[in-house]
């Protein structure tokens, strides 16, 4: 087990006009469970395969506690790495699969038995020892990848998107597995995922990056309260940050038929107009009918909560719609308007030209 150092790595892949990753830092402690997250294209495998030595760093270098494995094949890395679609091989037992790496290492039969054995009892794999990976669902054969990498004891355990294929109740279940693992086995992870929910949930820390540039790494709570910019606030959370411009006024911000009062201080660093975002959580109805107006589109009932999903006023059929979960007991009707007001302590406001936060 080991800290990890990404120091300014960059990928230029040839051909490229832009680096698919730049000057990515993060340190990584010893145990952490990092989660890098983001869209697609965004950079988060390419930084992992650096990490694993798949991938060349073009500048930048890559530390593994004190040793500087920037130019090291991945076999001198001693990291293990599970992919996306479990690189089983078919022909062999899961207890061949398990212990492949182990065989071709050069380690005794009977240490590779007693290792496969202990990370089959710790997955929950002893009576599929003997199966072949076609004779398991999906979620046994991603248990047999962790195995294989488990029974090496590496420093640093690397997972590139490792539940992408499996259905949404095992995706969840699985999830929670890993995660629990993870923390028993104390050994440094770094997980791939596109779903945010999925690194919100696994993370001690998740990193957002978009086209190739580190937004925020935070613990989840963090980010989820005080996002660093607009992209991190309309990523982080599901459903996702209402975001909305408004135009500065006297004492505040014009939000709807009420001003939404603003510290002077805060006020003073923006322009003209200012990004509010609030969760859907964040909206308490109004009877009195001050507040911002939204016309019901739709209203998602689960059960104690609702999720009403209506337009506001002026907005363009563009526009992504206003979401505030209410009372699932008592929801508004479709058609309806509905007021709302913002908790004063949980509104978020954003330049709205560099997207940067400004409270």
């Amino acid at each position: 087990m080991a800290t990890v150092t990404l120091d300014k790595i960059v990928r230029i892949f040839p051909g490229a006009d832009n680096p698919a990753v730049t000057d990515l830092s993060i340190d990584i402690e010893d145990g952490e469970f990092l989660v890098l997250v983001g869209p697609s294209g965004c950079g988060k495998s390419t930084s992992l395969r650096m990490l694993a030595g798949l991938e060349e760093v073009n500048r930048g270098r890559i530390l593994i506690g004190d040793k500087d494995v920037t130019t090291l094949p991945p076999k001198d890395r001693d990291v293990a790495m599970v992919f996306q679609n479990y690189a089983l091989y078919p022909h062999m037992s899961v207890a061949d699969n398990m212990g492949f790496a182990l065989k071709i290492a050069g380690t005794d039969k009977s240490e590779i038995r007693e290792r496969v054995e202990e990370a089959a009892k710790i997955l929950d794999l002893t009576e599929f020892l003997d199966r072949k990976p076609k004779a398991l669902s999906g979620g046994q054969r991603q248990r047999v990848a962790m195995g294989r990498a488990i029974v090496r004891s590496p420093q640093v355990f690397l997972m590139d998107e490792p539940l992408s294929n499996l259905d949404a109740k095992l995706r969840v279940q699985t999830r929670t597995q890993i995660a629990s693992l993870q923390r028993r086995l104390g050994v440094t992870t770094v997980y791939v995922t596109h779903d945010q929910v999925e690194a919100m949930t696994m993370g001690d820390r998740v990193a957002v990056l978009k086209d190739g540039l580190l937004q925020q790494c935070d613990p989840p709570r963090r980010m989820y309260d005080h996002p660093n910019n607009v992209f991190v606030a309309g990523f982080i959370g599901s459903p996702a940050m209402n975001l909305t411009t408004l135009k500065v006024t006297d004492g505040g911000l014009q939000f709807g038929e009420s001003v939404f009062p603003v510290e002077r201080d805060v006020l003073s660093k923006a322009g003209d107009e200012v990004i509010l975002g609030v969760r859907p959580e964040d909206l308490d109805v109004d009877d009195s009918g001050r507040g911002i107006t939204v016309e019901v589109d739709l209203v998602e009932e689960l059960g104690a909560d609702a999720y009403v999903y209506g337009e506001l006023p002026g907005s363009a059929a563009t526009d992504k719609p206003f979401i505030a979960r209410v009372d699932g007991r008592t929801p508004p009707k479709k058609g309806e308007q509905v007021h709302f007001i913002a908790k004063q302590d949980h509104v978020h406001l954003f330049d709205p030209e560099s997207g940067e936060r400004i409270n």
